[in-house]
C-alpha cells in the first residue's frame, strides 16, 4: 500500500478520531440512559409519596413547643400521610395569625383558653377544649445576682434590689406576660408590699419584655437578665432553676380563684384600639379546630391524639398535668369524632 501524505493523512486521522469519539460518546450516552431508567421509578415513587403527604399547621403557645414537638412526632408515626408543621407564638399572636391575617391552620392551642373564646370564637372556631394547666415561677441561673441567696421566703425582696434585672413577656401578645403582671399585683397583696407592682413595672420597663416567654430564656442564659417570670413547665423542660411561688400568687390553685379575681390587667382587645380587662384566674390551656383548616379531618385527629392517653402522658412528662375530665364549651358543635371523649356538658 502506498504511503499516505499531506491532506489525505489529515483526513484519515480526523475520521479515525471521529469514530473513536462517536464510540465513546455512544457508550456514555447508553450508560446514562440506563442509569436514568433505573432511577426513574424510584424518583417517581418518592415524588408520589411526597405529593401524598398532607401538611397540617398547628399554631401554639411558646410554652407548648417541647411537648407538641414530641406529640407531633408520635402523631406522624400513626398517620404517615400527615406532615405536622408547628408554629410557636405568644397565644394572642397565634390567634391573630388566624383572625387578622386569615392564615390557614388546622389546630390552635393557647396557654389561656379564654384567648380562643375571645379572639377566635365564633367566626374562626366553634369550640374550645380545656386540656392542661400550669403555674407561674421565677426562673434564674447560677449567674443571676444573688442566686445563692434567693429562696421561697425572700424572692420578692431580692428582685426589688436596684442591681437586679427582671423580665417577662409582652402582655398584649402572650398570656404569660399578663399573668406576670397579675402575679406581681398578687405579690403586693399577699406580702402587704405597698408600691411593689409600680416599682417592678418601672424596673422592667420595655427593655426586658419580649413577644413570648421562651424568647426571654436566651436573655437569661446570656446573663442579660437575672430573673424571669415564666411557666413552671418551661423551666422544667429547659432544666433551669426556679423559685416556687406561693399558691396565693402563682395562679395555679382553684382554692384561691376568688383571690386571683381581685387583681386585673388591661390589654388590647379584638379590634384595633379596643381594650379588655383580664382578671386573675387559675391557669387553663385550650385547644380548638380552626375554620381556616384545609384538612379538618387531620386537625380533629391531632386534637384527639393530644387528648389521648399517649398525648396526655407526653404533656405530664413535660410538667403540664391534665384536666380531669377535660372541659369543653359548645359541646353540640364538637365534631362527632371528639364527642365520644366528653360527657355532654
Amino acid at each position: 500500500m502506498p504511503p499516505v501524505f499531506g491532506k489525505e493523512k489529515d483526513n484519515l486521522l480526523t475520521l479515525f478520531l471521529k469514530l473513536i469519539f462517536k464510540e465513546v460518546f455512544m457508550k456514555k450516552f447508553l450508560f446514562l440512559i440506563l442509569i436514568i431508567s433505573l432511577l426513574f421509578p424510584f424518583c417517581s415513587k418518592q415524588e408520589n409519596n411526597k405529593k401524598e403527604l398532607k401538611e397540617i399547621y398547628v399554631f401554639h403557645a411558646g410554652s407548648l413547643s417541647i411537648p407538641f414537638k414530641q406529640i407531633a412526632e408520635e402523631f406522624m408515626k400513626e398517620n404517615p400521610d400527615a406532615m405536622v408543621l408547628l408554629e410557636a407564638y405568644g397565644s394572642r399572636t397565634a390567634a391573630r395569625q388566624i383572625s387578622d391575617l386569615r392564615r390557614r391552620a388546622e389546630v390552635m392551642a393557647s396557654a389561656d383558653s379564654s384567648v380562643i373564646r375571645t379572639l377566635l370564637m365564633p367566626d374562626y372556631a366553634d369550640f374550645c377544649i380545656d386540656f392542661t394547666t400550669n403555674e407561674m415561677v421565677l426562673m434564674y441561673t447560677d449567674k443571676s445576682k444573688y442566686s445563692k441567696e434567693i429562696n421561697e421566703n425572700n424572692w420578692y425582696e431580692i428582685i426589688q434590689r436596684d442591681d437586679v434585672r427582671v423580665g417577662h413577656s409582652e402582655p398584649n401578645s402572650d398570656p404569660c406576660g399578663y399573668r406576670s403582671v397579675l402575679v406581681m399585683k398578687l405579690t403586693e397583696k399577699h406580702y402587704n408590699l405597698n408600691g411593689f407592682y409600680e416599682k417592678m413595672k418601672n424596673k422592667i420597663g420595655k427593655k426586658y419584655i419580649r413577644p413570648k416567654e421562651v424568647d426571654l430564656i436566651a436573655l437569661l442564659e446570656a446573663n442579660e437578665i437575672d430573673y424571669l417570670f415564666i411557666y413552671r413547665s418551661v423551666a422544667e423542660q429547659h432544666k433551669m432553676k426556679y423559685v416556687v411561688l406561693p399558691d396565693e400568687v402563682n395562679l395555679k390553685s382553684n382554692k384561691f380563684k376568688e383571690l386571683y379575681k381581685t387583681v386585673s390587667v388591661e390589654i388590647s382587645g379584638k379590634k384595633p384600639g379596643e381594650k379588655i380587662v383580664k382578671k386573675g384566674k387559675p391557669m387553663v390551656y385550650g385547644i380548638t379546630l380552626s375554620k381556616t383548616a384545609k384538612y379538618p379531618e387531620l386537625g380533629i385527629k391531632f386534637i384527639k391524639f393530644v387528648l389521648s392517653e399517649k398525648g396526655q402522658e407526653i404533656m405530664k412528662k413535660n410538667g403540664q398535668p391534665e384536666i380531669i375530665p377535660p372541659l369543653v364549651d359548645n359541646f353540640e358543635k364538637l365534631p362527632e369524632e371528639l364527642k365520644s371523649l366528653f360527657k355532654k356538658q
